[in-house]
């Protein structure tokens, strides 16, 4: 065990996070999300949710706010989600709280749903979490260490 780092963690997750360059990017999955069977970092986490995840990465994990526009980014609601009238997923909410504790300024990105799925199949890896909250996929872009 290591101290002052989240016991969600485990040396898996740990080793991907710190073997992931400035650039690299994870998302950290629902349930739902459709993994490819070649997916050479994909980590399961069934007894979490994203959240859990974001938060006990949030201290260790530089996000990459200096370089790239949307470094952490959600799947837009499809047209006919919209069409319903769907709120904005409570998981965002959640998602901004997080990441406004280390990076006050920075804004949800969002991409189409198409979009996203192609952004994720050159990720660095995937956490695959038990999410169950619609649209609770996250994709993450790494900074630097400074």
């Amino acid at each position: 065990m290591l101290d002052k780092i989240s016991k969600l963690l485990t040396g898996d997750m740990l080793k991907v996070l710190s073997d992931m360059g400035h650039g690299d990017t994870i998302v950290i999955a629902d349930a739902n999300f459709p993994v490819s069977p070649v997916q050479k970092n994909l980590i399961r986490c069934p007894g979490m949710n994203v959240s859990d995840i974001l938060d006990a990465i949030s201290e260790i994990f530089p996000i990459d706010v200096e370089y790239t526009e949307h470094p952490a980014v959600v799947m837009e609601l499809t047209p006919g989600d919209k069409a319903k009238n769907l709120p904005r997923p409570e998981a965002w909410n959640e998602y901004e709280e997080i990441l406004h504790r280390r990076y006050p300024e920075l804004n949800l990105g969002n991409v189409e749903r198409m979009d996203f799925y192609a952004h994720t199949k050159n990720a660095y890896a995937v956490f695959l979490t038990g999410e169950s909250r619609i649209y609770g996929n996250l994709l993450l872009t790494k900074g630097i260490v400074r």
